[in-house]
Protein backbone atom coordinates (compact mmCIF):
# COMPACT_ATOMS: atom_id res chain seq x y z
CA UNK A 1 0.00 0.00 0.00
CA UNK A 2 1.54 3.27 -1.04
CA UNK A 3 2.10 6.01 1.90
CA UNK A 4 0.45 9.03 1.66
CA UNK A 5 2.47 11.15 2.76
CA UNK A 6 0.81 14.78 1.63
CA UNK A 7 0.76 15.81 5.35
CA UNK A 8 3.41 14.40 7.80
CA UNK A 9 3.07 15.60 10.90
CA UNK A 10 5.88 15.23 13.37
CA UNK A 11 5.36 15.63 17.34
CA UNK A 12 8.02 16.71 19.40
CA UNK A 13 7.64 17.20 23.35
CA UNK A 14 10.52 19.59 23.05
CA UNK A 15 8.68 21.53 19.81
CA UNK A 16 4.69 20.96 21.45
CA UNK A 17 4.01 24.27 22.22
CA UNK A 18 2.64 23.30 26.18
CA UNK A 19 0.62 21.27 23.54
CA UNK A 20 0.22 17.80 25.13
CA UNK A 21 1.28 15.48 22.23
CA UNK A 22 -1.75 12.82 21.64
CA UNK A 23 -3.87 16.09 21.69
CA UNK A 24 -1.42 17.86 19.12
CA UNK A 25 -1.61 14.87 17.14
CA UNK A 26 -5.30 14.15 16.78
CA UNK A 27 -5.39 18.44 16.38
CA UNK A 28 -3.13 17.38 13.21
CA UNK A 29 -4.86 14.38 11.79
CA UNK A 30 -8.29 16.53 11.93
CA UNK A 31 -6.19 18.97 10.17
CA UNK A 32 -6.07 16.53 7.05
CA UNK A 33 -2.42 15.18 8.65
CA UNK A 34 -1.80 11.62 6.36
CA UNK A 35 1.21 10.64 8.85
CA UNK A 36 2.23 11.44 12.19
CA UNK A 37 5.81 10.80 13.75
CA UNK A 38 6.39 10.61 16.90
CA UNK A 39 10.04 12.38 17.65
CA UNK A 40 11.50 11.91 20.77
CA UNK A 41 15.15 12.44 22.12
CA UNK A 42 14.48 13.20 25.80
CA UNK A 43 12.22 10.95 26.93
CA UNK A 44 13.14 7.51 29.08
CA UNK A 45 12.19 4.20 27.16
CA UNK A 46 8.87 3.95 29.08
CA UNK A 47 7.39 6.95 29.14
CA UNK A 48 7.55 7.11 25.70
CA UNK A 49 6.02 3.93 24.98
CA UNK A 50 3.53 5.02 27.03
CA UNK A 51 3.25 8.30 24.76
CA UNK A 52 3.17 6.27 21.68
CA UNK A 53 0.09 4.53 22.75
CA UNK A 54 -1.28 7.65 23.88
CA UNK A 55 -1.15 9.35 20.18
CA UNK A 56 -2.30 5.70 18.81
CA UNK A 57 -5.39 6.10 20.30
CA UNK A 58 -5.55 9.79 19.58
CA UNK A 59 -5.07 8.98 15.51
CA UNK A 60 -7.76 5.84 15.76
CA UNK A 61 -11.08 7.58 15.03
CA UNK A 62 -9.12 9.13 11.74
CA UNK A 63 -7.28 6.39 10.35
CA UNK A 64 -3.92 8.05 10.07
CA UNK A 65 -0.78 5.80 10.10
CA UNK A 66 1.37 6.76 12.81
CA UNK A 67 5.29 5.83 13.14
CA UNK A 68 8.11 6.37 15.64
CA UNK A 69 11.01 8.16 15.40
CA UNK A 70 14.58 5.86 15.19
CA UNK A 71 13.05 3.85 18.42
CA UNK A 72 12.41 0.45 16.86
CA UNK A 73 11.80 -0.88 20.32
CA UNK A 74 9.19 1.64 21.49
CA UNK A 75 7.24 1.14 17.90
CA UNK A 76 6.85 -2.64 18.47
CA UNK A 77 5.70 -1.95 22.45
CA UNK A 78 3.13 0.74 21.43
CA UNK A 79 1.99 -1.22 17.98
CA UNK A 80 2.95 1.59 16.01
CA UNK A 81 2.29 1.60 12.19
CA UNK A 82 6.51 1.40 11.83
CA UNK A 83 9.06 3.56 12.37
CA UNK A 84 11.09 6.36 10.64
CA UNK A 85 15.02 5.69 10.60
CA UNK A 86 17.70 7.88 9.54
CA UNK A 87 21.32 6.89 9.30
CA UNK A 88 22.57 6.72 12.41
CA UNK A 89 19.66 4.18 13.63
CA UNK A 90 19.27 1.00 13.48
CA UNK A 91 19.87 -0.72 10.18
CA UNK A 92 16.85 -1.07 7.50
CA UNK A 93 17.51 -4.53 7.52
CA UNK A 94 17.46 -5.04 10.97
CA UNK A 95 14.40 -2.71 11.41
CA UNK A 96 12.20 -4.82 8.49
CA UNK A 97 13.60 -8.46 10.24
CA UNK A 98 11.75 -6.95 13.38
CA UNK A 99 8.96 -5.76 12.49
CA UNK A 100 7.85 -7.63 9.37
CA UNK A 101 6.60 -7.71 5.69
CA UNK A 102 3.64 -5.13 6.65
CA UNK A 103 4.66 -2.17 8.96
CA UNK A 104 5.77 1.08 7.51
CA UNK A 105 9.64 2.19 7.18
CA UNK A 106 10.69 5.49 6.36
CA UNK A 107 14.40 6.64 5.85
CA UNK A 108 16.03 10.28 6.17
CA UNK A 109 17.88 10.92 3.00
CA UNK A 110 19.98 14.45 2.62
CA UNK A 111 22.17 14.16 0.07
CA UNK A 112 22.82 12.25 -3.29
CA UNK A 113 25.21 9.73 -2.58
CA UNK A 114 22.63 8.30 0.55
CA UNK A 115 19.87 8.26 -2.24
CA UNK A 116 21.87 6.23 -4.16
CA UNK A 117 22.49 3.41 -1.80
CA UNK A 118 19.09 3.87 0.03
CA UNK A 119 17.63 0.12 0.03
CA UNK A 120 15.08 0.68 -1.79
CA UNK A 121 13.17 -2.56 -1.75
CA UNK A 122 12.86 -2.60 2.18
CA UNK A 123 11.91 1.24 2.28
CA UNK A 124 8.15 2.51 1.97
CA UNK A 125 9.07 6.21 1.88
CA UNK A 126 11.62 8.52 2.33
CA UNK A 127 11.92 11.77 4.13
CA UNK A 128 14.50 14.00 2.43
CA UNK A 129 15.94 17.71 3.61
CA UNK A 130 16.70 19.82 5.22
CA UNK A 131 15.08 21.95 2.50
CA UNK A 132 15.09 24.90 4.53
CA UNK A 133 16.48 26.42 7.79
CA UNK A 134 15.24 25.11 10.49
CA UNK A 135 15.19 25.38 14.59
CA UNK A 136 13.42 22.19 15.37
CA UNK A 137 16.81 20.35 15.33
CA UNK A 138 20.54 20.97 14.91
CA UNK A 139 21.99 21.07 11.28
CA UNK A 140 24.91 19.65 10.27
CA UNK A 141 25.19 21.00 6.64
CA UNK A 142 23.28 24.31 4.99
CA UNK A 143 19.98 23.95 3.62
CA UNK A 144 19.68 21.79 -0.22
CA UNK A 145 16.60 24.12 -1.23
CA UNK A 146 14.14 22.65 -3.74
CA UNK A 147 16.94 22.35 -6.33
CA UNK A 148 18.46 19.83 -4.24
CA UNK A 149 15.38 17.86 -3.22
CA UNK A 150 14.66 17.98 -6.99
CA UNK A 151 17.64 16.04 -7.78
CA UNK A 152 17.45 13.54 -4.59
CA UNK A 153 13.61 12.98 -5.66
CA UNK A 154 14.91 12.34 -9.05
CA UNK A 155 17.36 9.60 -7.98
CA UNK A 156 15.04 7.88 -5.75
CA UNK A 157 11.85 7.76 -8.27
CA UNK A 158 14.96 6.56 -11.20
CA UNK A 159 15.88 3.61 -8.44
CA UNK A 160 12.07 2.98 -7.28
CA UNK A 161 10.78 2.73 -10.77
CA UNK A 162 13.77 0.02 -12.00
CA UNK A 163 12.38 -2.12 -8.98
CA UNK A 164 8.48 -0.99 -10.78
CA UNK A 165 7.88 0.14 -6.74
CA UNK A 166 6.83 3.41 -5.96
CA UNK A 167 8.38 5.44 -3.66
CA UNK A 168 6.73 8.69 -2.28
CA UNK A 169 9.16 11.49 -0.87
CA UNK A 170 8.41 14.35 1.42
CA UNK A 171 10.57 17.40 2.27
CA UNK A 172 11.27 18.33 5.60
CA UNK A 173 12.92 21.56 7.36
CA UNK A 174 11.97 24.77 7.86
CA UNK A 175 8.05 23.98 5.77
CA UNK A 176 5.12 25.92 6.56
CA UNK A 177 2.25 27.15 4.22
CA UNK A 178 4.05 29.81 2.56
CA UNK A 179 6.91 28.05 1.09
CA UNK A 180 5.52 24.50 0.85
CA UNK A 181 4.64 25.02 -2.61
CA UNK A 182 8.49 25.11 -4.29
CA UNK A 183 8.82 21.81 -2.54
CA UNK A 184 6.19 20.31 -4.29
CA UNK A 185 7.12 21.78 -7.33
CA UNK A 186 10.59 19.79 -7.02
CA UNK A 187 8.84 17.04 -7.45
CA UNK A 188 7.89 15.78 -3.54
CA UNK A 189 4.63 14.09 -3.09
CA UNK A 190 4.28 15.76 0.69
CA UNK A 191 6.32 18.08 3.33
CA UNK A 192 6.89 16.84 6.79
CA UNK A 193 6.37 19.37 9.63
CA UNK A 194 7.26 19.90 12.87
CA UNK A 195 6.71 23.63 14.53
CA UNK A 196 4.65 25.22 11.43
CA UNK A 197 2.21 22.76 12.99
CA UNK A 198 2.89 22.28 16.71
CA UNK A 199 3.81 26.10 17.64
CA UNK A 200 0.43 27.60 15.63
CA UNK A 201 -2.39 28.83 17.92
CA UNK A 202 -4.16 26.36 16.00
CA UNK A 203 -2.87 23.44 14.31
CA UNK A 204 -5.74 21.82 12.73
CA UNK A 205 -5.92 25.48 11.04
CA UNK A 206 -2.43 24.85 10.15
CA UNK A 207 -2.56 21.66 8.85
CA UNK A 208 -5.96 22.66 6.47
CA UNK A 209 -3.67 25.33 5.44
CA UNK A 210 -0.77 23.46 4.17
CA UNK A 211 -3.18 21.05 3.05
CA UNK A 212 -4.27 23.22 0.87
CA UNK A 213 -1.36 24.11 -0.55
CA UNK A 214 -0.05 21.04 -1.14
CA UNK A 215 -3.14 19.62 -2.67
CA UNK A 216 -3.32 22.56 -4.84
CA UNK A 217 0.62 22.05 -6.23
CA UNK A 218 -0.13 18.05 -6.79
CA UNK A 219 -3.06 18.85 -8.46
CA UNK A 220 -1.31 21.16 -11.14
CA UNK A 221 1.18 18.61 -11.45
CA UNK A 222 -1.58 16.54 -12.60
CA UNK A 223 -0.46 13.89 -9.78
Amino acid sequence: MRVDLRLNAIVDPGRAGGCELAELARRCAEGGATLVQLRDKQSETRAMVEQARAIKKALAPFGVPFVVNDRVDVALAAGADGVHIGPDDMAVEDARRLLGPGALIGLSVKNLSEAEAAPIALIDYVGSGGVYATLSKAQKNPPIGPEGLARIVDVLHRRAQKRGKELPVCGIAGIDAGNAAPVIAAGADGVAVISALSLASDPAAAARALRQVVDAMLAKRGT
